[in-house]
């Protein structure tokens, strides 16, 4: 039988409630991919629109620019982003956000799979109970102001250990390499136990490249998570300007009365032009929070091969 005849003989003719039900589904998905990308496109071309129009509310669908009548016409700018780079305690609340993320997630991670791993083994001294009392820590939050003493007592006020200690051990994320390794093919670890590998070799040369997948997925979890976070940074670095993560400085943005005027308290230094374009506050709302969510859209896309894969691998048994 040829190919010809084959693909004829696989044909199935589909009907008109076929057709329908496909454009529908088009459709339907369409508007839902246009209603959940809408928002950040909008903000991008306020943040690349003349300030003038950005702020009389023509800037809807296009980006906009000023010609020489006082009309909006079809161009792009990028003095927003440009006079961002002249505020000093911006750039230092970028680096610090960018140290947390890349250290917490990356620490997170090798213990999130080191514990993951160790909690399979039938052999590790009171496997049930530590694992149990990992579970349980899930469920109880002891509160507020005792997490704030307790940080106050280990001395992780105004100090950068503040946001890579505590996130280390994440019970969720442990719980999902545990479930994923156990999916793992007992034979290959005991093959590697008989050639003389012991328990950290294994570990790294058996479980680590056959658990990128849910190791991705975690990094996922970790990085967003540290990326975003504002709260530690806002109730334990009242003494430290120099450690406010970007997301708290985005916080004290919006939330003030004078955006040039937070910029100046903290000691940062503007020029004309930038103290020019500060001045318009729906842009620059717009535009710190185009900076601090750009990294999450650009850095996900590559990721979601292995979220995919991970979180339904890690998430089969418990």
């Amino acid at each position: 039988m040829s190919k010809k005849d084959i693909a004829a003989t696989m044909h199935i003719k589909r009907s008109a409630g076929d057709w329908i039900f496909d454009i529908a589904v088009i459709i339907l998905f369409s508007v839902f991919t246009f209603i959940c990308i809408f928002p950040f496109y909008y903000l991008l071309i306020n943040t690349i629109s003349d300030n003038d129009l950005v702020t009389s509310g023509k800037v809807n669908f296009i980006p906009l620019l000023k010609n020489a009548a006082g009309d909006g016409v079809f161009g792009v700018q990028i003095n927003n982003y440009l006079a961002l780079r002249n505020v000093q305690d911006l750039g230092s609340s970028v680096l610090v956000t960018v140290a947390r993320t890349i250290i917490g997630t990356a620490l997170m991670v090798i213990t999130s799979a080191w514990a993951g791993y160790l909690v399979t083994k039938q052999k590790m001294w009171k496997r049930s109970f530590w694992y149990r009392f990992l579970v349980i820590t899930m469920y109880f939050n002891a509160g507020l102001v005792p997490w704030y003493m307790n940080m106050l007592m280990m001395g992780l006020t105004d100090n950068f250990l503040a946001y890579i200690i505590p996130g280390m051990v994440a019970p969720y994320n442990i719980i999902l390499v545990k479930t994923y390794i156990e999916s793992i093919p007992a034979s290959l670890e005991e093959s590697a136990i008989i050639d003389g590998a012991g328990t950290t070799k294994v570990w790294l040369k058996i479980i680590l490249p056959l658990s990128v997948p849910i190791l991705a997925t975690i990094a996922i979890f970790g990085a967003v998570g540290n990326w975003n976070s504002f709260q530690d940074s806002l109730l334990l670095m009242n003494n430290s300007p120099e450690l406010y993560t970007l997301q708290h400085r985005l916080y004290i943005y919006l939330n003030s009365s004078s955006n040039l005027g937070a910029m100046m308290s903290q000691g940062g230094t503007v020029s004309e032009q930038a103290a020019a374009s500060m001045l318009n506050q729906r842009v620059i709302q717009y535009t710190v929070s185009m900076v601090s969510i750009i990294p999450i859209l650009l850095v996900y896309p590559f990721m979601q091969r292995f979220f995919v894969k991970g979180i339904m691998l890690g998430a089969v048994k418990g």
